[in-house]
């Protein structure tokens, strides 16, 4: 019997704007074992040896319900049917239809869960990122003795990295492959993560946190245009919102390893006082692990075999789509079914794309720096946004800007309000039980007991000595100190303000000048001052920050849920719309919350309902592009989504403590107008991707 798979060669005629891979070229579409090559007469096909048992009759046929393959062949029918009847079906249409057969004789099996786990890890990785500057601040503030302004552009710098690199990765996406990008911004992301937890300074630290930042920004829009492009269109919207899932495990991973690795400071070691290795920098390497991980398992992944037929890649292509197939049957106990498939119909690459010097008439450096060009000049700002305001697209990437924009500016803003709110709450609470002496005389008196939340008016401290004790938010006011001994003290929101001090020695403290406002200092002596910032070795953070990270992300599971088993049944416009539209009722009874259980509440039902509108949004971008456009366009978009979270972020923080009236219409207004704009989308719930 003749080799179906032998002596596959490339045929393309002048006119003809494909290139065929394999033999049958002149079938059209692609090719099956069998259709055109004889068999010897007693010899087995291949194509229906060990299918003995397939030709007794299927259980539902007694129901009368159809065998799937038959619903299959039912689709395919009706494809070709209104294929034909639209004679001015383009070629990249015809590739989209055939793709489709493909995926869907491969099947849905231990392949396609293999790839979610791997990528899923690399959205982990994602949301991961998205918290850890959050949870390490009030520590490393402490350890670099930040400013409010130092922090403010630290929590800033990591979106700002990550809006870079989804510009860039999603466009290198489109020109060099899905899995290589992707490796290549997991390893740039793995590798900054790493030397951020060594850095002693904030400018070191700073720096590496952006470039962090800039590589794992391609992870969203690779991933998600890297597993559409091996699902089959009935299982494409709820596959890919069960994807979503993993941003939620990578909160939930990244509140919990915070609670149980920053308070513990002791974990670490130092050299000197020059070098600083505490709880908060080991938590910043192992919230690299999800990225590792899915950086390893990636090694083992392919290429995006629709990515390969666009740029005419047949054989690679052929290949991984085979082992697809084999991997997913074999897992099904059917090893013996064979991938059929003989030859890809696939558009010529333009000519144009990409320019390299042959080698017979350049150096390898020229050649290589004439690619490096070209690509940069690919995935430039000027290209990248006007692939996508073509006539066809530019309707849809209207639309799809101002719903990224309008979500992304209320969710990430309401992110940083609900906690900055609670902190809020807190320091009203906290400061309502402060305790305030008036015009107290202490006079040789030993205080070995830590001051906490007083306020010392016209004192007067004679001859006292305060040794080894912490003082936290304790204020003197017009106050008198002499012949005072201060050592070893722990401070922290505490000052002298109007003071007089004399003849008084401060020895191994954190007392230091700066904190003596409009003071008198006569004969005083500071020795040995303590250097860094870090006091309260023992609490570093509220555990209410964990908490309130946590239920925020793990409210997420129902919305994941639920949007995942309706998205094929709704609709991913109507999702997107009513999503909203919920959520912005959501916000607008925040003017009833006046306690932080309330404000938890609200932000755990308002992360609950946001989740299917993102879910809807995602799945329906990677479906309104074609495969040449499709990750650059995910890319602008969520570069777009990460603009907007800083404008929301810093506008919403602004508020907290001034009036909520402001923060709440914004956001409710942002959501309307996304909601409604979401419900001219077209809907792409039966659309073949293109």
């Amino acid at each position: 019997m003749a080799d179906p798979y032998q002596n596959n060669v490339y045929h393309q005629g002048g006119g003809d704007p494909y290139g065929t891979y394999g033999e049958g070229g002149d079938q059209g579409g692609y090719g099956y074992q069998g259709e055109s090559y004889p068999q010897e007469e007693d010899a087995a096909s291949d194509a229906t040896e060990g299918h003995d048992d397939e030709d007794q009759m299927y259980e539902g046929e007694y129901q009368g319900i159809p065998h799937p393959d038959e619903v299959k062949a039912a689709q395919r029918a009706a494809r070709a049917k209104a294929r034909q009847a639209q004679a001015g079906a383009t070629e990249l249409e015809e590739l989209a239809e055939q793709y489709e057969d493909i995926m869907e004789d491969c099947g849905h099996g231990r392949f396609q869960w293999t790839l979610f786990i791997v990528l899923g890890l690399a959205l982990m990785a994602d949301g991961v990122e998205c918290f850890v500057v959050g949870f390490v601040l009030p520590s490393a503030e402490k350890d670099m003795c930040l400013s409010n302004g130092e922090k403010g552009m630290l929590g800033l710098i990591v979106f700002l990295g990550m809006m870079v690199g989804a510009f860039i990765w999603g466009g290198m996406a489109d020109k060099l492959g899905r899995q290589k990008c992707l490796i290549w911004a997991l390893t740039v992301n793995c590798v900054f993560a790493f030397l951020s937890s060594f850095a002693q300074g904030y400018g070191f630290f700073l720096f590496f946190r952006l470039f962090s930042g800039i590589g794992i920004g391609g992870s969203v829009p690779i991933v998600y245009s890297y597993f559409s492009e091996f699902l089959q269109m009935d299982k494409r919207g709820e596959h890919l919102s069960w994807l979503c899932m993993f941003w939620m495990v990578g909160g939930i991973y990244a509140s919990f390893t915070a609670w149980g690795i920053i308070p513990r400071y002791g974990w670490g070691f130092s050299m000197g006082t020059e070098f600083q290795f505490h709880g908060w920098r080991v938590f910043v390497l192992v919230c690299a692990l999800p990225a590792i991980t899915s950086l390893v398992g990636l090694m083992f992944m392919p290429e995006s075999p629709r990515f390969l037929l666009e740029n005419a890649k047949h054989d690679e292509a052929w290949m991984i789509l085979k082992n697809v197939h084999d991997t997913n049957w074999r897992a099904k106990g059917q090893p013996e079914k064979v991938f059929q498939v003989t030859h890809i119909k696939a558009p010529k690459t333009n000519e144009d794309e990409f320019i390299e010097i042959q080698s017979a008439t350049g150096t390898a450096i020229q050649r290589w720096a004439v690619r490096t060009l070209t690509l940069c000049k690919l995935v430039g700002p000027k290209m990248n946004v006007a692939s996508l305001l073509g006539p066809e697209l530019r309707l849809s990437t209207l639309f799809m800007a101002i719903i990224w924009f309008t979500m992304a500016f209320s969710y990430y803003g309401l992110g940083v309000w609900f906690p900055d709110m609670i902190k809020y709450l807190q320091q009203e609470e906290y400061e309502s039980k402060v305790k305030v002496f008036h015009r107290e005389r202490v006079e040789r008196f030993h205080f070995n007991f830590s001051l906490e939340n007083q306020i010392h008016r016209e004192g007067e401290y004679i001859n006292d000595k305060f040794i080894n004790i912490e003082m936290k938010s304790v204020k003197f006011e017009d106050s008198l100190f002499e012949d005072c001994y201060f050592e070893d003290i722990k401070s922290t929101e505490t000052m002298f303000e109007n003071c007089t001090i004399r003849s008084t020695v401060f020895y191994n403290t954190d007392l230091y000048e700066e904190k003596f406002i409009d003071c008198k200092l006569e004969n005083t002596t500071f020795l040995h001052n303590k250097r860094g910032c870090h006091l309260d070795n023992d609490e570093e953070n509220d555990v209410l920050i964990y908490l309130v990270s946590f239920l925020g992300s793990l409210a997420v599971l129902p919305g994941n849920i639920i949007s995942a088993l309706f998205m094929e049944k709704i609709g991913r416009v109507k999702i997107i719309g009513l999503s909203m539209l919920i959520s912005a009722g959501c916000t607008f009874f925040l003017f009833l919350s006046f306690s932080q259980a309330a404000i938890i509440a609200w932000q755990c039902l308002f992360c609950g309902v946001s989740v299917a509108a993102w879910n809807g949004i995602e799945v329906i971008t990677v479906e309104l592009y074609p495969a040449s456009k499709r990750a650059t366009a995910f890319g602008v978009l969520n570069a777009l989504c990460k603009l907007a979270a800083i404008l929301g972020s810093s506008i919403f923080a602004s508020f907290v403590g001034v009036t909520k009236v402001v923060p709440i219409l914004l956001s409710c207004a942002a959501l309307v107008c996304g909601g409604l704009v979401a419900l001219k989308l077209p809907e792409t719930r039966e659309k073949i991707l293109q």
